[in-house]
C-alpha cells in the first residue's frame, strides 16, 4: 500500500514547540506537577477594549465573509501603524492580512518559491521557518549566528551564503528563540550586502517588536534601508504585543505585486481571517497603547529574574537578550554528565527530556531551533512560576555527576 503522506509533507517535521506544550498538558492531565516554560504565549489577557470591540462587531452582525486579505478598516489601521511606529509608507493595496503571522509568511513563500529556490534562514530560528520553506518547494539554507556575535547574522556570513538561487532572507528581530535584536547599524550593514544581490528579497518577522528592554531602540529592516523598501516584506501581527494569540491575526506590508500574489494564495486556501478577530485588531491598533509599555516592564523584570537564576545553575550559561520573552541558555558545561537515574546528557534533547522526567519542567531543546547545545525558556508566565521553574532547573543541574 502506498503512503498516504505527500512528498512535500514528508520533508517536514512536526513543530517542536507545539509538541513540548502538548506533552506538558498531557502530563498535567495525568496528575503530574508540571511547569510549562515552552509556549511562546503572553500570560496577560487581551485588553478589555479589544474584547468589547469584538463583542460589538458580533452584535452589529459583522459575521460574514470579508475581503480575502483583510477589511478595509483593518488595512487602514495597519497603514497608520506602520507610519506611526516604523516611518514606513504603504497604501492599503500593499497590505496583506491573514489568520496569524504564520499564515502571512507561508502565503509569501508559497507565492514566490519554485523548486530549487533558496531561502536563507539564520539560526537559531523559529522552528517553522525551514519547514515552511520546504512545504513551499524551496530549500532552506541555514547559517548560524553564534553566541559570541549575540546570535546575530554577520554581513560576511550572509555574503558567503548567497547564491544565484537565493530568493529570500528571513530576519526575525527580536528573535524567537534567543531574544536577540538587531540595531539599526547592524541592519544597515546587512543591507550593504543585499544591495549587491538584487535577486534577494527580505522577509522580516517583527512579531516581538514591542518587547524591547533597557535603552535598546527598535528598527525594522525597511526603516534602516529605505532604498530596499520594494524588496522587503515587513511582517507583524497582534498576537504578542496585544496578547491576542488565539485571535489569529497577522499582517504584512510589501510591494503590491507581491501582495497580489499572496492574496491569490489566500483565496485558494484560508480565504479571509475571522471577521470578528479583524474588528478586534482594528481596535487593538487604533486604541490605547499605554498598556504595552507597562507589560513590557513586567517582562523585563521576568527576564532579569530568569537570567540571574539560570546563571546561578551549575553548568549553565545564559546570555541576556535584548527583547522578546525568551532566553536561550547553553548546556555546554553539562554535556557528558550523568543523571541520578544513570542517563548520560549527550545532547540538549536528552537534557530537556530528563529535566521533564526528573523535575517536571518543560522547555524546548536547542536542536529544534538549529543551534545546540542550548534550550529555550519562555518567561511569559508569572514570577512565582518562573522562580519555581528555575529552582527546579538549578536542582536538576546540581544533581548531575
Amino acid at each position: 500500500m502506498s503512503s498516504l503522506q505527500s512528498t512535500a509533507l514528508s520533508r517536514v517535521k512536526p513543530s517542536a514547540t507545539l509538541a513540548v506544550t502538548a506533552r506538558a498538558r498531557e502530563l498535567k492531565r495525568e496528575g503530574r506537577d508540571v511547569i510549562g516554560l515552552g509556549a511562546g504565549e503572553p500570560d496577560f489577557d487581551t485588553p478589555d477594549n479589544v474584547k468589547a470591540a469584538a463583542i460589538a462587531a458580533i452584535q452589529r452582525g459583522e459575521t460574514k465573509y470579508t475581503d480575502v486579505d483583510g477589511l478595509p478598516e483593518l488595512k487602514a489601521a495597519i497603514v497608520a501603524k506602520f507610519a506611526r511606529e516604523n516611518a514606513l509608507t504603504y497604501s492599503p493595496a500593499q497590505i496583506h492580512v491573514a489568520p496569524g503571522g504564520k499564515a502571512v509568511l507561508f502565503n509569501a513563500l508559497m507565492a514566490t518559491l519554485s523548486p530549487g529556490d533558496e531561502v536563507i534562514v539564520p539560526a537559531p530560528y523559529w522552528v517553522s521557518y525551514p519547514d515552511m520553506v520546504l512545504l513551499a518547494g524551496g530549500e532552506p539554507v541555514e547559517i548560524v549566528g553564534v553566541e559570541v556575535d549575540g546570535f546575530k547574522l554577520r554581513p560576511a556570513v550572509l555574503e558567503s551564503a548567497i547564491t544565484p538561487k537565493t530568493r529570500w532572507l528571513i530576519l526575525n528581530s527580536p528573535s524567537n528563540p534567543t531574544g536577540a535584536a538587531y540595531t539599526r547599524a547592524e541592519l544597515e550593514a546587512l543591507a550593504e550586502v543585499l544591495r549587491r544581490h538584487p535577486q534577494v528579497w527580505v522577509m522580516t518577522d517583527d512579531m516581538y517588536e514591542h518587547l524591547i528592554y533597557g535603552d535598546f531602540e527598535y528598527t525594522t529592516f525597511a526603516q534602516a534601508a529605505p532604498d530596499l523598501h520594494d524588496r522587503t516584506l515587513t511582517v507583524n501581527g497582534v498576537s504578542k504585543a496585544y496578547a491576542m494569540t488565539g485571535w489569529r491575526i497577522g499582517y504584512a506590508g510589501g510591494p503590491k505585486p507581491l501582495i497580489d500574489l499572496m492574496r491569490k494564495v489566500a483565496g485558494q486556501t484560508t480565504s479571509n481571517p475571522s471577521s470578528i478577530s479583524q474588528w478586534a485588531a482594528v481596535e487593538a491598533l487604533n486604541g490605547p497603547q499605554d498598556f504595552i509599555a507597562e507589560r513590557g516592564r513586567a517582562f523585563e523584570k521576568r527576564r532579569d529574574l530568569v537570567v540571574s537564576m539560570l546563571n546561578q545553575a551549575t553548568g549553565l550559561r545564559c546570555p541576556t537578550p535584548e527583547g522578546a520573552f525568551y532566553v536561550y541558555p547553553s548546556i555546554e558545561g553539562l554535556i557528558g554528565k550523568t543523571t541520578e537515574s544513570g542517563v548520560v546528557i549527550d545532547s540538549d534533547e536528552t537534557f530537556t527530556t530528563e529535566l521533564l522526567n526528573a523535575e517536571g519542567v518543560a522547555v524546548v531543546q536547542g536542536s529544534a531551533f538549529g543551534l545546540s547545545p542550548y534550550f529555550r525558556i519562555s518567561y511569559a508566565t508569572s514570577d512565582s512560576v518562573l522562580e519555581e521553574g528555575c529552582r527546579r532547573i538549578q536542582r536538576f543541574c546540581a544533581s548531575l555527576r
